[in-house]
């Protein structure tokens, strides 16, 4: 469960324009974060009861901290669990992106993500954490889907979509949104967001978080970034950490050590055709570091890409941006 990293500005038409369209609002709780939907149609309808039960279903599919939902009976190893379309599709994402990432992104350090106190059980003392044992269970070739049913090689094997789960969330709320035929939207969950068409002629704008990473500090703005259909996601480890005499324990798992990631980009914001992708590919990169990710970002170009880096250097904060990302910043000023 992520914590959101970015929020919606909800900017409208400047003073003097004629003839704008209403922007129509709706919001509400899911995941253990908010959601907020912002769309331009002529027949707003009343969406609100649909898309909390489509968050409420994918919550029975994917959530860890349910223990009745698919992923959590296929973690107890009951037996006969089949999986639905959201569990499938997000297992099939996750293969692509381990294969891509040569396993930097795996869905099997749930074991990992419970030990260091992350996940939806208690976390164990640090001083008795068998974190070698551990990974001996971790890693995403030792998983396979076959008629419908998750096959492990080992029982102790335990899946954790946590890091793209609220990225296809997004994804499931604009498909809602195409069917009923709206095709001017922002849809934000948890920080993930994706937009389609426009607002009033305008491209939909998120703000991306000033990586602080004093937990409760008032949030300020890194940039801004407008957006026109695509799909943006920031992961970092500077909201969701603990501290134990003075070390520092954050979220995001590197599955070659078992420990969390320590590299030197504190934020990283991906821009995608789709959240559940740039969800994958933003955590991805907090493991890969600066310029093993600038390496994936030029020898991957089909998967079309954009980065803003928030990086440190020589105890200095530093941005990298990709051209395509460049071209979508606004000044701040």
């Amino acid at each position: 469960m992520r914590l959101a990293l970015l929020f919606i500005f909800s900017l409208l038409c400047l003073s003097g324009c004629k003839e704008k369209s209403e922007i129509h609002k709706i919001s509400g709780e899911a995941q253990g974060t908010t959601w907020h939907i912002s769309y331009i149609s002529e027949n707003p309808g009343k969406h609100k009861p649909a898309i909390d039960s489509i968050l409420k279903d994918l919550d029975l599919s994917l959530s860890t901290w349910v223990k009745t939902s698919i992923i959590s009976r296929v973690n107890r190893n009951e037996h006969d669990v089949l999986i639905d379309s959201y569990f499938r599709d997000v297992f099939l994402k996750s293969m692509e992106v381990s294969d891509k990432t040569n396993g930097l992104f795996d869905v099997t350090v749930g074991p990992l993500v419970n030990a260091w106190g992350f996940g939806p059980v208690n976390k164990s003392e640090r001083d008795s954490l068998p974190i070698d044992s551990l990974r001996t269970f971790v890693g995403y070739k030792m998983l396979k889907l076959e008629n419908g049913r998750i096959i492990k090689d080992r029982p102790q094997i335990q899946v954790d979509f946590n890091a793209i789960a609220q990225g296809y969330s997004v994804d499931v709320l604009a498909a809602y949104l195409n069917k009923h035929h709206i095709n001017d939207y922002l849809v934000e969950l948890g920080g993930e967001v994706i937009a389609k068409g426009t607002k009033n002629k305008n491209k939909w704008t998120v703000g991306i978080d000033n990586p602080d990473e004093v937990q409760g500090a008032e949030r300020k703005l890194q940039a801004v970034v407008e957006l026109k259909d695509r799909a943006l996601a920031t992961s970092g480890n500077y909201r969701k950490f603990y501290e134990v005499d003075g070390v520092k324990y954050a979220h995001i798992i590197d599955p070659r050590t078992g420990y969390p990631a320590k590299q030197n980009i504190l934020s990283a914001t991906v821009l995608a055709d789709d959240a559940m992708s740039a969800d994958a590919y933003a955590t991805s990169f907090m493991i890969m570091g600066l310029d093993r990710a600038k390496e994936f970002l030029q020898a991957n170009k089909e998967l079309n890409l954009d980065v803003f880096f928030v990086y440190t250097e020589n105890l200095k904060w530093k941005t990298y941006q990709s051209d395509g990302m460049a071209d979508l910043i606004k000044d701040l000023n």
